[in-house]
């Protein structure tokens, strides 16, 4: 059976690394770069003209940065996967990204084969964030200082006010139980089939509760989810 071949725009102001990436991601035959944008304001058209199932952009453009193009986009029905790429790791751009709803976020200097892993992944919904990145948004998400909040857009917005882990417990006292234990799993990094192995489910029972989920709560993506997890405080 043939995999499906992964349509993906690419996002960067520099025409360098553009190429650098069209390139590396070319030897790989499940995925297929459509389109390339130089600055954020281009990626909406681009999207509506080339269905791309991704977009693989960088944070940091001259007119749009990624940040407001990913909100724009998640803003949308059927909206692609983002993935932010990008030079920088402070807390504040990785929770803005993941706020704005990016499905991961890597550093440029992550190797070749892992960012196509992390296509791969992102383009089944898994959360992918580079091990730098993961650590900032622990840091961010746990520190009594808020860094960036979440854009108010509906009942799952992410609690950013001082009483914010009562505020985080009672959207997820909205799940039901099967769904708060996906939710509880995904805070914990798990991957859709791990968490299918250890709650004894298959795997598209995980998927339609992760899609619940994102429902009930009015999130974009599971590293949403991830992020209210950890503003519920300890379980």
């Amino acid at each position: 059976m043939e995999s499906k071949v992964i349509r993906v725009l690419l996002a960067d102001d520099d025409a360098l690394v553009r190429a650098g990436l069209r390139m590396m991601l070319g030897a790989a035959e499940d995925i297929l770069v459509v389109a390339e944008a130089s600055d954020g304001q281009e990626v909406p058209a681009l999207v509506d003209a080339h269905a791309p199932d991704l977009v693989l952009m960088d944070i940091r453009m001259p007119t749009m940065d990624g940040i407001e193009a990913a909100r724009i986009l998640r803003a949308r029905p059927n909206a692609p996967e983002i993935i932010m790429l990008t030079t920088f790791t402070t807390d504040s751009y990785v929770l803005r990204a993941l706020q704005a709803g990016a499905t991961g976020f890597l550093l440029k200097h992550t190797q070749p084969e892992d960012i196509v892993t992390a296509l791969r992944r992102a383009a089944e919904g898994e959360a992918v964030l580079s091990p730098d990145a993961l650590h900032q948004l622990i840091a961010a998400v746990t520190s009594p200082q808020e860094t960036a909040p979440m854009p108010r857009t509906g009942v799952g917005t992410l609690p950013t006010d001082p009483e914010g882990e009562q505020h985080a417990r009672q959207l997820l006292g909205r799940l039901g139980t099967r769904e708060r234990e996906v939710a509880v799993a995904i805070g914990e990094g798990k991957t859709n089939a791990q968490i299918a192995a250890a709650l004894y489910m298959s795997v598209p029972t995980v998927k339609a509760h992760v899609s619940h989920i994102l429902s009930k709560l009015g999130l974009n993506n599971r590293v949403q989810i991830a992020l209210l997890v950890y503003r519920s405080g300890p379980r």
